[in-house]
């Protein structure tokens, strides 16, 4: 596949994250919506993929101060041609927006589901996110793309002010289920 190009390809991956609520809500938003719920083209409301990146202890977290947004927030954006599945995806914006080039992801789970309103900056209406994590040493050199103010590490107990909504309890609840994947 050079691509994920229908929702087809997408149904199986949101099956396996943790059963719940707000996986049936992204499985019938993707069965309702179709091919058109994967790219930014096929409507307001649409998937996207991100990135948590964490140290080998778990211990800071590297976020990105959205320009749009004017928040920190993990690495994310839209799924693009090319882009063979949603975690590749995920792979690739947090690669783009770090500027670690041979970044990767820990593995193909999803850690975190989150659909999200975006306010009049954005050219959306609500992302349907899905989240995957990144280990990466703190020592490793970053960049700050286009699309960013700043690229900073932060200790995860000791966040910055400006977040999104929800955005120190979604934390958590990735970080709980990576160090549980750990055990």
């Amino acid at each position: 596949m050079d691509s994920v190009h229908a929702a087809d390809d997408v149904v199986p991956t949101l099956a396996a994250a943790p059963a719940g609520p707000l996986r049936d809500r992204y499985l019938t938003f993707v069965g309702e919506h179709g091919d058109a719920a994967l790219w930014r083209g096929g409507g307001a409301e649409h998937l996207t993929a991100s990135c948590f990146a964490f140290t080998p202890d778990l211990t800071h977290v590297l976020l990105c101060l959205h320009r749009k947004g004017g928040f920190w927030v993990q690495f994310g954006g839209h799924l693009e041609a090319g882009d063979v599945s949603l975690a590749v995806a995920a792979r690739r914006e947090a690669r783009e927006e770090s500027g670690i080039a041979d970044l990767e992801l820990a593995s193909t789970r999803i850690v975190d589901l989150d659909r999200h309103d975006l306010h009049a900056g954005f050219s959306c209406a609500a992302h349907w996110d899905v989240g995957f994590v990144a280990i990466v040493d703190r020592d490793v050199v970053t960049t700050v793309s286009d699309e960013s103010d700043d690229v900073r590490w932060f200790p995860v107990d000791a966040l910055p002010g400006s977040l999104p909504d929800g955005f120190a309890r979604r934390l958590d609840a990735v970080l709980r289920t990576v160090r549980d994947g750990m055990r």
